[in-house]
């Protein structure tokens, strides 16, 4: 299965239960921080992939932006929680970042695929061991409500496309707007 088999979940589906490990190595409780704020939950492949550092380090730019908007940022890669350390430190990030190593969670979001032969030796390193099935996620943006349901994601299975922070503030500025609107 390649990139571009994936059947990712879709907009007004909803996520499901996830409880995932955080940097710190306890269990992260998904869906009840979504419930308490509107969520841009990022999926990346790892931090040794200089794709998604450049995606996290535009994300951590417009950060402040999106905090102001009410949303939260939770990222979750295949690293393990040591090497999610590694990733916040290097990069400075300021956000939720969580340890999907055995892409269980990519799994049932539907982005996760069978792994090119060249990253297998990365992976069993990166992820401590546990992408036993050596799968590597597309990399995705969701934005998830306080329901639990998908307002809006951005996955392509060319790993070299990314969202730009531009759009990615462009959209969250216009779901908050529309969801303002249906509240008054």
């Amino acid at each position: 299965m390649d990139p571009s088999d994936i059947s990712p979940l879709l907009i007004g589906e909803k996520i499901p239960i996830v409880r995932i490990p955080s940097a710190e190595g306890v269990l992260f409780d998904l869906n009840s921080h979504i419930m308490q704020q509107n969520t841009i939950l990022i999926f990346y492949r790892g931090g040794w992939c200089p794709y998604c550092n450049k995606a996290l380090s535009g994300i951590q730019e417009i950060q402040d932006s999106l905090i102001k908007m009410g949303y939260q940022i939770i990222a979750i890669s295949t690293d393990s929680p040591e090497n999610l350390n590694i990733t916040a430190v290097k990069h400075k990030l300021r956000y939720t970042l969580l340890s999907d190593a055995d892409l269980n969670i990519a799994k049932q979001f539907g982005i996760a695929f069978q792994a090119p032969e060249g990253y297998l030796k990365m992976l069993a390193q990166s992820t401590g061991g546990k992408d036993v099935e050596q799968l590597l996620p597309v990399p995705s943006v969701f934005i998830i409500d306080t329901k639990g349901i998908i307002q809006f994601e951005y996955i392509n299975p060319d790993f070299k496309q990314r969202i730009s922070p531009d759009l990615l503030q462009a959209v969250a500025s216009a779901l908050k707007q529309k969801h303002s609107a249906q509240h008054m």
